[in-house]
């Protein structure tokens, strides 16, 4: 089975990051965030920028530590107009290399500090920023964005009992009733 390549890339390999860590800030350009936009399902992304801490964790694996922020164009589900909402989204994963399976009597309590399920898998010796970045934007957009002041209003109906919502089968029931009567 191939990898898809992601749309945002931006690899870093574990031999690029010295003992003390080090700093990213990127920012898609144009054409990457029209791009990105069209994958999250928006109508724009006018603004995006990933900020991320990248340190070692342990001798084999990396620590990705930053946020992801971001303004995005959606269409409110009420009233069906455009608008913007932000994107704030913290990232903190551990990645390191693919482990073999373990029998649970053979590991040893309080070998690593962090749970061993809640690792991400190196590719080979690398992480892609990037696609961080692509994952936690499209985690953090509101799948139901709602203006603030928008409120759903149900149509107004002259007769109330219309408005029941067993009304078409209180109808039906009351024709059958007319006609066996």
């Amino acid at each position: 089975m191939t990898k898809a390549k992601p749309l945002w890339s931006m690899p870093v390999a574990l031999s690029d990051i010295p003992e003390g860590g080090r700093h990213f800030e990127i920012k898609p350009d144009d054409s990457l965030r029209t791009a990105l936009a069209k994958l999250a399902g928006l109508r724009t992304l006018s603004s995006m920028q990933a900020v991320f801490d990248v340190t070692r964790h342990g001798s084999q694996g990396l620590r990705v530590a930053g946020r992801v922020e971001a303004t995005v164009g959606q269409t409110c589900g009420v009233t069906l107009e455009p608008m913007e909402n932000k994107v704030d989204e913290s990232v903190d994963l551990v990645f390191a290399p693919p482990r073999e399976p373990v029998a649970e009597e053979t590991t040893a309590v309080g070998t690593d500090s962090v749970d061993p399920d809640a690792l991400e898998p190196l590719d080979g010796d690398r992480i892609d920023l990037g696609a961080i970045a692509t994952e936690f934007l499209l985690l953090g957009i509101d799948p139901y964005p709602r203006k603030p002041e928008a409120a759903f209003e149900p149509p107004v109906t002259e007769d109330p009992a219309a408005g029941h919502p067993f009304a078409a089968l209180a109808a039906l029931k009351k024709g059958e009733g007319e006609q066996n009567g």
